[in-house]
């Protein structure tokens, strides 16, 4: 119980931070600190990819910082209309984020390796979340837990992207294009694996994942 709780906090934590990361783009120059100092020019210049990549990271940064206070059974249990307010923000903020994520995945860096990774990932996302919806519609509470521990493990790519990618371009392959090849699967991969067994480990329709706040 006691390493549950601290995942689960360091969870909430890289949470918070990645989920405020998105600020940084409105105060520092991120065309050359950042990802975008990866993209060619015309596609900087390029009015709907700029639209569709703020979009994104807007509102992927607004999903991490709704989701994880939805799986707090006091939240659900003490105040449901505004769980249920939170989760229809995280809903819409899943949904933009996902199909404008799809769109900047057929400009990724890296090559068609890279496009499939981030834009499966993107499908996925927005496919958990919309089952995730309907399950509640159709009260089936027991489904609609189990899609979004699904989904918020693949919000979760966003931090766990950022902890591979430093990891591996500096300590593995020392270069950035074939450590991001690898991390637009590794970041969301193994946390749909998690998601999974976490479901699998679910013995009760009744019992709720995670209860560690």
């Amino acid at each position: 119980m006691k390493l549950k709780k601290i995942s689960w906090v360091s969870i909430v934590i890289f949470a918070i931070i990645i989920g405020l990361y998105p600020l940084a783009y409105y105060f520092a120059d991120m065309k050359t600190n950042g990802l975008l100092s990866t993209k060619p020019r015309e596609v900087l210049s390029n009015s709907v990819w700029h639209a569709a990549f703020y979009t994104h990271i807007n509102f992927g940064g607004i999903a991490l910082l709704t989701g994880w206070p939805q799986f707090s059974q006091k939240l659900r249990e003490k105040y449901l209309s505004t769980h249920r307010l939170v989760g229809k923000i995280y809903v819409i903020a899943v949904a933009l984020s996902s199909i404008s994520g799809l769109f900047i995945a057929f400009f990724a860096t890296g090559g068609i390796g890279n496009v499939l990774g981030f834009g499966i990932l993107a499908m996925l996302w927005f496919i958990s979340v919309f089952n995730a919806y309907r399950s509640i519609l159709k009260m089936d509470i027991y489904q609609h837990e189990n899609w979004m521990i699904r989904n918020y493990a693949l919000t979760l790519a966003a931090v766990t992207l950022r902890i591979w990618l430093p990891l591996l371009s500096s300590f593995v392959f020392h270069d950035f294009i074939p450590a991001y090849r690898i991390v637009s699967w590794l970041c969301w991969v193994p946390n749909l694996i998690i998601a999974e067994v976490v479901i699998s480990k679910r013995s009760t329709k009744t019992e709720q994942i995670p209860q560690a706040i």
